[in-house]
């Protein structure tokens, strides 16, 4: 893991694939439970295999739309921590088409590492990579890559779970799913970046395995929308990918199109 302006130097490969290779273990083991609420967006009810009836910590300040179902199965970390006041952490969702990573503290990390292995095609080749680097207006990068012949290429990384199946194209990925004002201003400062002669690429992280398209859910926020539309404009790249994910490990699977 690449910690925060500290410089990490990544290896130049002549072949890249998208491969398993790139992958972050999940805290182990994880409990499974059953959701009975989740409610002030960072807490959840659960009920433990064993009938033991706790409150989680929800990672995830969206609305969570269709992960919310009171019966589900879902899957928790638990910390030994004795500080924490909420030791279980709800990390997964289950329903009939797979596990759902719900953590958006995850994609910057997945991403950042299949990244520094040289498995993500269009992000290879940089000499050195850095995490969360101060630039814009009152923003951070997740990731800049730097190299002395190709220059800079700024990278933000957005997670997506969001599902809907309606209207006339199901099973596609969206994103937002709540209206984000921070996430547009990330657009228009991606593309000053071009304006500026410097690369940018958005990524946006789907954390399922049930979804071979993305589109922006502009019925959402139509401001993010209209950014995007704005920031793809002016040069900025747009890449969608999603994972392979299992109660052990989160990793890098594949680009799904953008719509």
């Amino acid at each position: 893991i690449v910690v925060r302006n500290h410089i990490c130097s990544l290896p130049r490969m002549n072949n890249f694939l998208y491969s398993l290779d790139s992958i972050m273990e999940l805290p182990r083991p994880l409990h499974p439970g059953i959701l009975v609420k989740r409610y002030k967006r960072f807490l959840a009810d659960v009920v433990l295999e064993d009938g033991t009836k706790i409150t989680a910590h929800c990672p995830n300040p969206g609305r969570m739309t269709g992960l919310m179902t009171p019966g589900s199965k879902i899957w928790l970390s638990h910390s030994d921590n004795p500080k924490r006041k909420l030791p279980f952490t709800f990390e997964l969702f289950e329903d009939e088409n797979g596990l759902v990573g719900i953590n958006t503290g995850y994609p910057n990390t997945i991403v950042s590492e299949a990244i520094t292995e040289g498995r993500i095609p269009e992000l290879a080749g940089y000499e050195t990579i850095r995490r969360e680097v101060n630039y814009g207006d009152r923003s951070r990068i997740d990731v800049l890559l730097e190299d002395s012949a190709r220059g800079r290429c700024w990278v933000e990384i957005k997670n997506v779970h969001l599902k809907r199946d309606v209207g006339v194209i199901p099973g596609i990925a969206e994103f937002p799913d709540s209206v984000t004002t921070r996430g547009a201003r990330h657009l228009n400062e991606l593309a000053n970046q071009v304006k500026n002669g410097d690369r940018a690429v958005m990524v946006y992280l789907v954390q399922r395995m049930d979804c071979d398209r993305f589109c922006i859910a502009g019925d959402i926020d139509s401001d993010y929308q209209n950014a995007f539309i704005h920031a793809e404009n002016a040069g900025v790249e747009m890449l969608c990918l999603d994972v392979s994910i299992t109660t052990e490990v989160i990793s890098v699977r594949r680009p799904i199109n953008i719509l």
